[in-house]
C-alpha cells in the first residue's frame, strides 16, 4: 500500500510538472536555458583557471546567449578581452556585468580604468567611480568570523584615487583652456585628498595628491606631501625627484641635491642597473649636482661608510650598487627621512588664498 501511495504522488507530481510545461512553456525553457548556462559558466571557469582562454571566451559566449542575465560570465568576458587588447569589447562586457548587478562594483571599476587609461573615455570613467563612490553597500559583520568593511572602504578609496587619475589626465592630455584644466586639476585634489582619507598608508594616492599640488603652484603642500609619501615608501624614486625638481625651483639647492642623490642612487640599484631613467635625472641637474653625483659613491654612502660598523659593505658589480643587510636598513633609514620638511615649514608661509600660483610647464614623470 505504502508503494502504491509513493508512487501516486511521483505520479501526480510527474503530470502536475508536464501540466505547466505545456501552459507555460517559455518559463520552463528559461529554467532549462539557465541550467544549460551555469554548466557552460562552469566549463568557462576551468578553461580560464588553465589559462586556455579562447576556449573559455566561447563557452562563456555560449553561457550569456541562452542566460544573459549571469553577471559573472560578462565579468570575466570583460578580464579576457583586456588580456587580448580588444578594449572595447571588455567595456561592452563589463557594462553588461554591472548592467545585471548593479553593485558589482569591481565591474564597475574595471569599466573606468579600461575607459580611461585605454581609451581615453575619462568621462566614461569618472560616472563609473561616482556610482561606486556612491553606492550603499550592505555592511555584514559576524565577530572572528568574517567582515565586509574594511574590503567597502577599501574599494571605496580606490573608487576616489581612480578618479582623480581620470580627472587628472583629462587636465593634462586634453585640448582645454587654462581654466578647465585647472578646474579638472580641483577636482583630481578633491578625490586625492578623500583617496588618502581612507587609504592612509597607500604610496600612490599620496604621491599623486603630491603631484597635483605641484600642479596647481601650491608648493608647501606639494612638498609636505611628496616627503610623507617618501615616509610611506622611501625607496621609490619619484617622490624623491619631483621632490627635488621643486625644491630645485624654490632655490633650496642643498636639499634639492639631496633628494636627486636618493633618486640616482635608487635608480642605479635596481634590477636594470642604469638605465634612461637615471641618466634623465643627470640632464636635469645642473654643473655641481652633476660632479657630486658623478663619484663612485654618493655623499650618502660616503657618509654612511665613514661613520658606521665594517658590517656596511659596499660594492659595485657592472656600476650597479650593492649592500649588505645592515646598509639596507641604514640607507632605508637615511632615505626615509625628508630633510626638506623643515625649511619647507620655516620657509614657505600657509598662501593666503588657495592656488593663486598656478603653473602648467613643470615636466614631472611618473604621472599615473
Amino acid at each position: 500500500m505504502r508503494k502504491f501511495f509513493s508512487f501516486l504522488f511521483t505520479l501526480i507530481i510527474i503530470v502536475g510538472i508536464a501540466y505547466l510545461f505545456w501552459k507555460r512553456p517559455p518559463f520552463f525553457q528559461k529554467q532549462l536555458d539557465k541550467v544549460q548556462a551555469v554548466y557552460y559558466v562552469h566549463r568557462g571557469d576551468r578553461e580560464l583557471k588553465a589559462v586556455r582562454l579562447h576556449k573559455a571566451i566561447n563557452y562563456y559566449k555560449k553561457a550569456v546567449k541562452l542566460y544573459p542575465e549571469h553577471y559573472g560570465a560578462w565579468y570575466n568576458l570583460g578580464n579576457i578581452y583586456v588580456v587580448y587588447e580588444d578594449y572595447h569589447s571588455a567595456v561592452d562586457a563589463y557594462e553588461e556585468a554591472f548592467e545585471h548587478n548593479p553593485k558589482m562594483m569591481v565591474a564597475r571599476m574595471n569599466y573606468g580604468i579600461v575607459s580611461a587609461e585605454r581609451l581615453g573615455d575619462f568621462d566614461g570613467a569618472i560616472n563609473q567611480y561616482d556610482e561606486i563612490i556612491k553606492t550603499k553597500r550592505h555592511l555584514v559583520s559576524i565577530p572572528f568570523v568574517y567582515s565586509n568593511r574594511k574590503s567597502y572602504k577599501v574599494n571605496k578609496g580606490l573608487a576616489y584615487y581612480n578618479r582623480g587619475v581620470a580627472y587628472k589626465q583629462k587636465s593634462i592630455y586634453l585640448d582645454y583652456n587654462y581654466e578647465h584644466r585647472r578646474q579638472f586639476l580641483l577636482k583630481a585634489l578633491e578625490s586625492y585628498q578623500e583617496a588618502c582619507k581612507i587609504l592612509k598608508k597607500d604610496y600612490d594616492a599620496r604621491y599623486n595628491l603630491a603631484l597635483t599640488y605641484h600642479l596647481l603652484g601650491d608648493y608647501r603642500n606639494a612638498g609636505l606631501t611628496y616627503c610623507k609619501a617618501i615616509e610611506i615608501s622611501p625607496m621609490n624614486y619619484e617622490a624623491h625627484y619631483n621632490l627635488a625638481v621643486l625644491l630645485r625651483r624654490l632655490k633650496f639647492y642643498k636639499e634639492s641635491i639631496e633628494e636627486l642623490e636618493k633618486a640616482s642612487t635608487l635608480i642605479a640599484s635596481s634590477s636594470k642597473g642604469i638605465s634612461s631613467r637615471q641618466r634623465y635625472v643627470f640632464d636635469v641637474m645642473n654643473d655641481v649636482t652633476r660632479t657630486i653625483l658623478a663619484n663612485s659613491k654618493s655623499d650618502l654612502v660616503e657618509k654612511l661608510s665613514d661613520n658606521q660598523s665594517e658590517n656596511y659593505k659596499v660594492t659595485y658589480v657592472n656600476g650597479r650598487l650593492v649592500m649588505s643587510d645592515d646598509m639596507d636598513r641604514a640607507v632605508l633609514k637615511n632615505f626615509k627621512v625628508c630633510g626638506a620638511k623643515k625649511v619647507i615649514k620655516e620657509e614657505l608661509p600657509e598662501p593666503e588664498s588657495e592656488f593663486d600660483d598656478v603653473r602648467y610647464n613643470i615636466h614631472v614623470p611618473g604621472v599615473q
